[in-house]
């Protein structure tokens, strides 16, 4: 596939696999993936298993690490945080930013994630910022102004440097783990609304070299046609990340 942007996919693992489970994934996609030069991609296992997937992950030359959170401070007394210093003992390169679980159920707000994501920039990792409506808000017509407030407030403060390292994923709430997906217009539709927001923001030569990712029940059979769509540059992959051949196969078929 001849795209202006890399692809990048991301496997989100939440609050899954134990360090034995962790490690055996990890391999069995080392060895599915050896050959993928085409795509960035990234695993991003729960904090417990980063030690030995890291350890894994310095054997093979294509899969990246990323920590599913992080927290704004560097060090201190905040229980049950981690900071950067922490991340990068383990090599991770990417941070998951505001996914939609942690914007419902840890009430974090656009101001928290900025802040978040000039901490990762500042410690010279990459965020993934998430964004996106749910259902009672498309249904409402609400989803540019919804991705407009979460955009402007997740990224204030970066500058046009950071934001080209700066990734997005576009994830409608109602799409994630609940079978549905948006159509690849729907994704379309709303990549290219931030992407020209980004332009607005910063300036058009930046927000085109913006990696915006889809995510919401990707699938092996949905992947080739959302990939395929001008602006969608990857995925943030949920439950189908848990399983190598699917992993995989998503990424084989979005090449």
């Amino acid at each position: 596939m001849n795209k202006e942007r890399k692809l990048i996919i991301a496997g989100n693992w939440k609050m899954n696999k134990t360090v034995a489970e962790a490690t055996d994934l990890l391999a069995d996609l080392t060895r599915d993936l050896a050959a993928v030069k085409e795509v960035d991609i990234v695993v991003c296992p729960p904090f417990t298993a980063l030690q030995s997937v890291s350890k894994a992950i310095l054997e093979t030359k294509n899969i990246k690490l990323g920590a599913q959170n992080m927290s704004e401070n560097n060090f201190g007394a905040f229980t049950g945080e981690i900071c950067a210093g922490m991340l990068k003992e383990f090599s991770v390169r990417y941070v998951i930013l505001g996914h939609s679980e942690r914007r419902l159920y840890q009430k974090e707000s656009d101001a928290l994630i900025a802040k978040k994501a000039s901490a990762v920039h500042a410690a010279a990792l990459k965020p993934i910022v998430c964004v996106g409506e749910t259902l009672a808000e498309r249904e409402a017509n609400q989803t540019e102004k919804v991705l407009e407030t979460q955009v402007r407030g997740s990224l204030a403060g970066l500058t046009k440097e950071q934001i080209v390292e700066t990734v997005l994923a576009y994830e409608p709430v109602w799409a994630i783990g609940t079978g549905k997906t948006a159509t690849t217009q729907q994704a379309q539709d709303a990549h290219a609304f931030i992407r020209r927001l980004l332009a607005k923001m910063f300036d058009e030569a930046a927000a085109k070299k913006v990696r915006i990712q889809y995510g919401g029940s990707v699938k092996p059979a949905n992947a080739k046609e959302l990939m395929s769509q001008l602006d969608v540059d990857g995925a943030l992959v949920g439950g189908a990340s848990l399983e190598a051949r699917s992993f995989a196969d998503i990424i084989k078929n979005s090449i």
